[in-house]
């Protein structure tokens, strides 16, 4: 059967990718956001799983206003590189897991959360940078890749609490899955930072210490936090931060081994977090 072997916790910065893509990593003010995932990319050489199911937010790229789905999970083949700002990111297509999207489709609609199946989907940053930093600037990225895109841009967002259980069902749909696939579960987004208004270029280290300390040690809890709180604290962009409890709650209740966490300010306006778990054996 398949099972879930680790998860990745981290943010999407468009402007890491920028920096990657034109060059600058190895400038001073760069450096020392990319330092935090050398260790990361050398336990993923190692660690590299057959499947990434891969928790994100799209940015107007993918869906607009005229349609919002709260979950959408990618079942195509492949998906393309979405236009940014600064035009089309220089990496790879994303190989998609048709199968096992599907089949992760079925059983957690079944588990009473309404998922939207798109078969053809556009990729941003949110779903690329994360696998850049993880995996630097290969031809081709070295598994394959289920996006899975959340709604935290346009209000109603789902709930920390909602997005916690919906973990916990992906898991029981890739433990019934009937071939022997290694997976990971990524969690990106976040963490705090407020990109408009009066509070623009927030950011809470205490917030987000607290939130990874939580995030390991009290999952339970830490899923009942309401919106307002990461609107309040985190700023009105933190709310990405409950895409993490979508990965979390796909992991083991205990017996979890931290093998990296970093935390660094700022990259670009925002705060910088990243942690990997892995289940025990």
């Amino acid at each position: 059967m398949a099972h879930i072997s680790a998860s990745v916790y981290t943010s999407h910065v468009p402007a890491i990718g920028a920096a990657l893509d034109l060059g600058k990593s190895h400038e001073p003010y760069w450096q020392k956001v990319f330092t935090g995932y050398e260790f990361s990319k050398e336990w993923f050489k190692k660690n590299t799983p057959d499947v990434i199911f891969l928790v994100y937010n799209d940015h107007a790229n993918a869906f607009s206003l005229e349609m919002i789905p709260t979950f959408a999970i990618g079942c195509a083949a492949e998906f393309m590189p979405a236009d940014e700002g600064w035009g089309p990111r220089p990496v790879p297509k994303v190989i998609g897991h048709p199968e096992l999207a599907a089949h992760i489709a079925h059983s957690v609609i079944q588990d009473d959360f309404d998922l939207t199946i798109v078969n053809k989907m556009d990729v941003d940053h949110g779903l690329t940078v994360p696998l850049s930093l993880m995996c630097g600037q290969p031809q081709a990225w070295p598994c394959a890749v289920i996006p899975f895109a959340v709604n935290v841009v346009q209000y109603p967002v789902p709930s920390g609490r909602r997005c916690y259980n919906l973990g916990k069902a992906i898991r029981k749909a890739v433990e019934s899955y009937d071939e022997p696939l290694n997976v990971q579960i990524w969690g990106t987004g976040g963490m705090s930072h407020q990109l408009q208004g009066p509070r623009a270029g927030l950011i809470n280290k205490e917030f987000d210490q607290a939130f990874l300390d939580r995030l390991i040690a009290d999952p339970d809890g830490l899923a009942t936090m309401p919106h307002i709180d990461y609107v309040r604290e985190a700023g009105s962009e933190g709310i990405e931060l409950v895409m993490w409890l979508i990965a979390r709650g796909a992991m083991k209740d205990s017996g979890l081994k931290v093998v990296h966490r970093f935390y660094h300010v700022p990259a670009s306006n925002t705060a910088v977090g990243h942690l990997i778990l892995e289940n025990p054996s």
